[in-house]
């Protein structure tokens, strides 16, 4: 985590959990990307057991990333908890990826090529800073949003 980072998080509303993630997890699972979408499967940090979530994946300079648009999520604990090592999964493909904590000055450009690809979906998790802000802006919210480098598995 980054260093000064707060515990921020943004909780999903029901329609968001029980509708929305739903139709796009459902859809990614038949092999329908919307824009880039996945499912994550990542050992349970608790149980264990693969948990399962719908995530934004990034391609961005040559690399493929994931950024917690709404902080310090689940997914973001149990990723960190099972040492990066995560699955991707889109229709019967599944890619494993060892994820690489992104940290400081260097989440600059990967959020803002996220937010220029996913604003529209998740720019209210920004706190009005957008693609087009200065990179001190990005900077002064990027300590919320934890975001990972994929590289391949073994």
């Amino acid at each position: 985590m980054d260093s000064g980072a707060t515990a921020h998080y943004r909780a999903p509303g029901w329609v968001t959990r029980r509708v929305l993630n739903a139709a796009v997890a459902g859809a990614t699972r038949l092999g329908l990307s919307v824009r880039g979408s996945r499912v994550l499967v990542v050992r349970g940090r608790k149980t264990g057991q693969p948990q399962s979530t719908p995530v934004n994946l990034l391609h961005h300079d040559g690399r493929d990333y994931l950024v917690a648009p709404r902080g310090e999520t689940q997914w973001v604990r149990n990723v960190r908890a099972a040492g990066g090592e995560l699955d991707l999964v889109l229709g019967r493909r599944r890619t494993h990826h060892v994820a690489m904590e992104v940290v400081g000055e260097d989440k600059v450009p990967v959020l803002r090529a996220y937010l220029a690809h996913w604003g529209a979906e998740t720019g209210a998790f920004f706190e009005g800073v957008g693609a087009g802000a200065s990179d001190e802006e990005i900077a002064a919210v990027a300590p919320k949003h934890p975001v990972f480098a994929l590289g391949a598995g073994h």
